[in-house]
Parts: C-alpha cells; sequence; structure tokens
C-alpha cells in the first residue's frame, strides 16, 4: 500500500525519492486503529517540514491521510509518513517546494524482540535532529557491522562520547536510574513517551570508558519497544534485567490515542 495525498502514487511519482532523495518522515507502530505518541509523530513531522521545506503542514490533513491509507485494516503494523516534493529537481532544490504527503505500510515484528549486539563507530548524522530520509550514512555502518559479525551499530563523536543507534535511541541503567546520552540526536518518541512515565531519567554524557560500570544497555523506537542490547564492543550486558521489564511495562501502559 502506498497513497500519495490519499491516492495511489504513481511510479514517476516515486522516482524523487530515488533520484532527488530530498525529505523527511517519521514511522509510527499502529495496534489495532490506535497509536502511542501519534501527536508527537505528528508535531515531528510539522518541525521538520519547516526546516526542509518552509513549508507549514496541516496535522489534521495527514491524520486523514493516514485514516484513509489503513481504513479497515486490524491488526498490528508499521506505517510510515514521508514528506517529500515529487516535482523537486536535483538541479534546482531552491526552487519553491510543495511537499506531498506519502503513507506506507510494512509488517512488523513481535515485543520483545531478541536482543541486540552493536559496535561502536565515530559518526554523526547530518541535522541530527531531524528525521529525513538520508540514510546512505547510518546503513553503510549498518551493513559493515553487520558483515563483522554484529547486529547494528551506535555511533560516537570523536572523543567516543555515545549518541544514538543507526536508527534509534540507545539507554542505559546504572543501577540507580535511566540514563539517556545528551548529545545531538534525533529524539525519538519512544524515548520521548519513556521519559515522560519513568520517574528515575537522566540526560548525561555516556563514554565507551563508562560502559563497565552499568547494568543494562536497550534500544528504543517505535518498532521495536524496548530491546536489549547484550554487547557493544567487548562490554557485555544482560539480555534480562528488571529495568527492561519495567520499561515495557511502562510503555506498554501509555494509552494510545486512535487514528
Amino acid at each position: 500500500m502506498a497513497e500519495l495525498n490519499g491516492v495511489p502514487v504513481t511510479l514517476d511519482e516515486l522516482k524523487a525519492l530515488a533520484l532527488t532523495n530530498y525529505g523527511h518522515f517519521t514511522s509510527m507502530r499502529i495496534e489495532n486503529q490506535r497509536i502511542r505518541g501519534l501527536s508527537h509523530h505528528l508535531e515531528r513531522l510539522v518541525r521538520d517540514c519547516r526546516v526542509l521545506f518552509g513549508h507549514e503542514l496541516d496535522r489534521q490533513q495527514i491524520r486523514e491521510y493516514v485514516r484513509h491509507a489503513t481504513a479497515g485494516r486490524d491488526g498490528t503494523f508499521v506505517v510510515r509518513v514521508t514528506i517529500y516534493d515529487p516535482d523537486l529537481d536535483l538541479g534546482r532544490p531552491g526552487a519553491k517546494a510543495e511537499p506531498k504527503v506519502l503513507v506506507t505500510t510494512r509488517p512488523t515484528g513481535a515485543w520483545p524482540m531478541s536482543p541486540l549486539r552493536v559496535r561502536s563507530v565515530p559518526y554523526v548524522r547530518e541535522l541530527p535532529e531531524h528525521k529525513h530520509v538520508g540514510l546512505l550514512g547510518p546503513l553503510w555502518h549498518r551493513r559493515n557491522a553487520q558483515l563483522d559479525g554484529f547486529d547494528d551499530c551506535v555511533f560516537t563523536d570523536p572523543e567516543l562520547y555515545i549518541s544514538e543507534g543507526a536508527t534509534w535511541n540507545i539507554g542505559f541503567f546504572d543501577g540507580q536510574q535511566v540514563i539517556w546520552p545528551n548529545a545531538e540526536v534525533l529524539i525519538g518518541v519512544t524515548m520521548r513517551l519513556l521519559q515522560q512515565v519513568h520517574d528515575a531519567t537522566s540526560l548525561g554524557p555516556v563514554n565507551l570508558s563508562d560502559l563497565p560500570r552499568m547494568e543494562a544497555a536497550f534500544a528504543t523506537n517505535t518498532a521495536i519497544g524496548v530491546r536489549a542490547i547484550t554487547a557493544i564492543n567487548d562490554v557485555e550486558f544482560p539480555d534480562a534485567h528488571p529495568i527492561l521489564d519495567t520499561l515495557r511495562k511502562e510503555y506498554e501502559e501509555i494509552p494510545a490515542e486512535a487514528v
């Protein structure tokens, strides 16, 4: 399923994503036509559209496009909303843009998902605070990590302070509180919701040298929920820890919004 502004998208309209690849998106897990953090996802789309296109999106219109594209579909799956202009030219990206709303869906796995073993790489995404479609760097590092036997990668700055995963946020538990790296990252909706419902939470610097004192590590995004990380480089973490159960329970108890 793929609809652009509420109608089936054409091949020509999709070409811009492959050939120009300028835009932004958000992905949301739908469970029986309800989404946790839907308002936050809409806020992200509006904010990022201002930055990338200088255009003001209509939140209600986006919601109607999602409702139309997923009408009559029950169960759990992921819907992605991508904002881009099919007519934007590679040679003149500064031309007046008329961004449109592409809605696509894909299956999602059951929770909790299997743990991740990741390696660190020095990398900072372009415009890290925005969820844009420029994924070459993150996917290149993820591919290389997988070719070397890991499941994924986590990014650091040149001084080895941890920021985020390729397509997820990372959190740690030091025995007293959940710590989220206070680096330049995309603040995920799942991360944001967990910060709101879990009391013992803080932002702070997390260096690779700090990892041995952490009791647990985990990844979060809308598709994976709270996913255990069992290794970062050669530092091991448990695949089961009470904090992981607590965070999953707190997250799943958050009331979802109707599409």
